[in-house]
């Protein structure tokens, strides 16, 4: 013959029961909180490599636009100088009246 149990140790089997699943359920949020959060980590360590590689290929491409500035600076200072010089033997070669 099964012993009765008192309404008071079952209502605190009840509790007890209520408080685990409370607990298990905190507890794996916080797992899914964990996981994603190292995800995150990891997609934060990603997008830093590839900001400093922009970076640097930034920086590369503005010295190459300068020395490309220094350049055609000169070509044009050469060009004109010619045109320059054109111009002066077409002017000795007219004849004047």
């Amino acid at each position: 013959m099964a012993k009765a149990v008192s309404p008071a140790i079952t209502q605190s089997l009840a509790q007890l029961r209520q408080a685990v699943t409370a607990l298990e359920s905190v507890v794996a949020r916080r797992a899914d909180d964990d996981r994603t959060l190292d995800l995150m980590k990891k997609e934060l360590a990603i997008m830093q490599d590839e900001r400093a590689k922009l970076a640097l290929d930034l920086d590369t491409a503005l010295a190459k636009a300068a020395r490309l500035d220094a350049v055609t600076g000169e070509l044009a200072r050469r060009v004109d100088r010619a045109t320059m010089t054109v111009r002066e033997v077409l002017a000795d070669l007219t004849p004047r009246s």
